[in-house]
């Protein structure tokens, strides 16, 4: 009797379950070079040049985050390869600012990667995405919504009194910390003023970062451990199932969601000015403020179905953890530049000092003078924001099915491409001398060139409907204290020829920011 297809077939799959018992290390060798093969040699990304590794593996790239100047490896690439350069598998840097609006658009046919869903927060043993992690455009506009207009610049300038009481009580802490005749860590410090600004702006109190003069309940640590962690599962996302985003952990711990120091420190905020039941819902909130909380328990409160307890604690915690990073960065950022060029410090003062004879300034100085009345100390904080973005990794992004066009390679849909604000702010054919500190290259610029400027700065802030919604916060900040710190102290670093300490996992965080403070004048 002949053998049956159905015979052949199960006698192969038994031979095949036979080699596979016999020869077990090398099936998944062959396995994982077939892989590896197939990664570097896709047909529409082959040409594209890179790091040799980087195509055959995404752990090419999680070694390069994990060393901390994952920024400077990809300016040095840039410059080595070109505009586009494979930095992945399916990972694709691209250095061309007019790309800056097609992927980063208001449409949202670029959606985010599976780098973003990591940094979201657990609420009731479910993961809760914020305006930040989603990937869904939908879902982003709907809470956007919702609370959109509390970030709108003139709604955050009537806090502009809360604020000035954070930059009162941060001129008193510097006055009894540099009385004592030793240095001083102006960068630790701008950041506790930072913390305490987005307290006022939340939660309409002060986060107690300024009056302690130290890290309270250790949020700056954790938020440095939880953006660390973020950099680098975010190279490989899909171990995040297995790792912190395990659905199992939350259930089996259930202590686990007490690990969220950021959502443990927001409940925390919002408990001293409220109530939540154990259901989890919010009340006794005061609605007659102008904080956030204030404001959103206040639609809560007329219209439930616009506004959950869910959605206030989603996105007070997203300022928390977002909130003072950034901005301490970019602050710090103006502070070390100006102190490496004390040329530059002499133009700031003396700018300060000639609107501050002729009766122009407030004390503390107010948005509006700061933005209207001191040219050259814009143009050192969009240098100082040029020349060190807070964010240093690519902002990812999923080329839409249709696939794109760039630079003469077309790009499939699916793949991963994004720009790198640290490459960018760094493009030659925009800013001549990329890598030099030169605050007049804003102020002798024609009204094009400095659009052109701005539109590729701005990427700092992320593009398009995704854009940081919490920009005009931190922007109030850095016009109003940098000024008013260089009106009252003579600031210089401790060690002038020591350079800073730079780490880079996502927010490219500084230290050494070490100064000697001189009174120039008491208000």
């Amino acid at each position: 009797m002949a053998p049956t297809a159905t015979s052949n077939g199960s006698h192969l799959l038994s031979h095949i379950q036979d080699v596979a018992l016999a020869y077990p290390l090398q099936l998944v060798a062959v396995f994982i070079l077939f892989r590896l093969l197939w990664n570097k040699f896709q047909p529409q990304l082959v040409s594209i040049p890179g790091p040799p590794l980087a195509a055959y593996t995404k752990l090419w790239r999680l070694y390069d985050v994990w060393k901390g100047q994952a920024h400077l490896t990809a300016v040095a690439l840039h410059r080595k390869y070109g505009p586009l350069v494979r930095i992945g598998p399916n990972h694709v840097s691209v250095a061309d600012p007019s790309y800056i609006p097609v992927f980063y658009n208001i449409k949202e046919n670029y959606t985010k990667s599976g780098f973003y869903p990591i940094q979201c927060v657990s609420w009731k043993k479910q993961p809760e995405m914020n305006l930040f992690s989603t990937r869904d455009p939908n879902y982003h506009r709907v809470e956007k919504r919702k609370v959109g207009a509390a970030y709108s610049l003139p709604n955050l300038l009537e806090s502009e009194e809360a604020i000035d009481s954070c930059i009162k009580l941060f001129m008193d802490r510097l006055d009894e910390v540099a009385g004592k005749g030793q240095p001083v860590d102006l960068g630790a410090w701008l950041q506790y003023f930072a913390f305490d600004v987005v307290g006022e702006v939340t939660f309409a109190s002060k986060l107690g970062f300024l009056e302690q003069g130290q890290d309270v309940d250790g949020m700056m640590k954790a938020i440095e451990g939880m953006l660390t962690y973020a950099a680098l599962c975010g190279q490989v996302p899909e171990w995040h199932k297995y790792l912190l985003g395990n659905p199992a952990f939350t259930w089996v711990m259930p202590a686990m969601e007490t690990w969220n120091q950021v959502l443990v420190f927001t409940l925390k905020a919002i408990n001293g000015r409220a109530s939540i039941k154990r259901d989890g819902e919010l009340i006794s909130a005061d609605t007659g403020g102008r904080d956030m909380l204030s404001r959103w328990a206040s639609v809560k409160s007329s219209d439930p179905l616009k506004m959950s307890t869910r959605d206030i604690i989603v996105h007070l915690s997203t300022n928390v953890f977002a909130g003072s990073d950034t901005t301490a960065i970019a602050l710090r950022a103006v502070v070390y530049y100006l102190c490496k060029n004390p040329h530059y410090m002499a133009k700031v003062v003396e700018e300060i000092d000639s609107a501050d004879k002729q009766g122009q300034l407030s004390t503390p100085i107010s948005y509006k003078e700061s933005t209207t009345l001191l040219p050259y100390f814009n143009a050192v904080l969009k240098e100082a924001m040029r020349i060190h973005p807070s964010v240093g990794l690519l902002m990812e992004r999923h080329v839409p099915p249709e696939g794109v066009e760039i630079q003469g390679h077309f790009i499939p849909g699916g793949t991963i491409v994004g720009i790198n604000p640290w490459v960018t702010n760094r493009d030659k054919s925009v800013f001549p001398d990329p890598d030099e500190f030169r605050p007049q290259r804003w102020l002798e610029v024609s009204p094009d060139r400095l659009k052109q400027m701005d539109n590729i700065l701005e990427l700092n802030f992320g593009g398009g409907s995704r854009k940081c919604i919490g920009r005009n916060i931190s922007m109030i900040e850095m016009q109003k204290v940098l000024p008013q710190l260089f009106r009252e102290y003579t600031v210089e670093l401790t060690h002038l020829d020591k350079e800073w300490h730079i780490v880079n996992h996502w927010f490219v965080q500084q230290e050494g920011v070490v100064c000697n403070l001189r009174r120039r004048r008491k208000n």
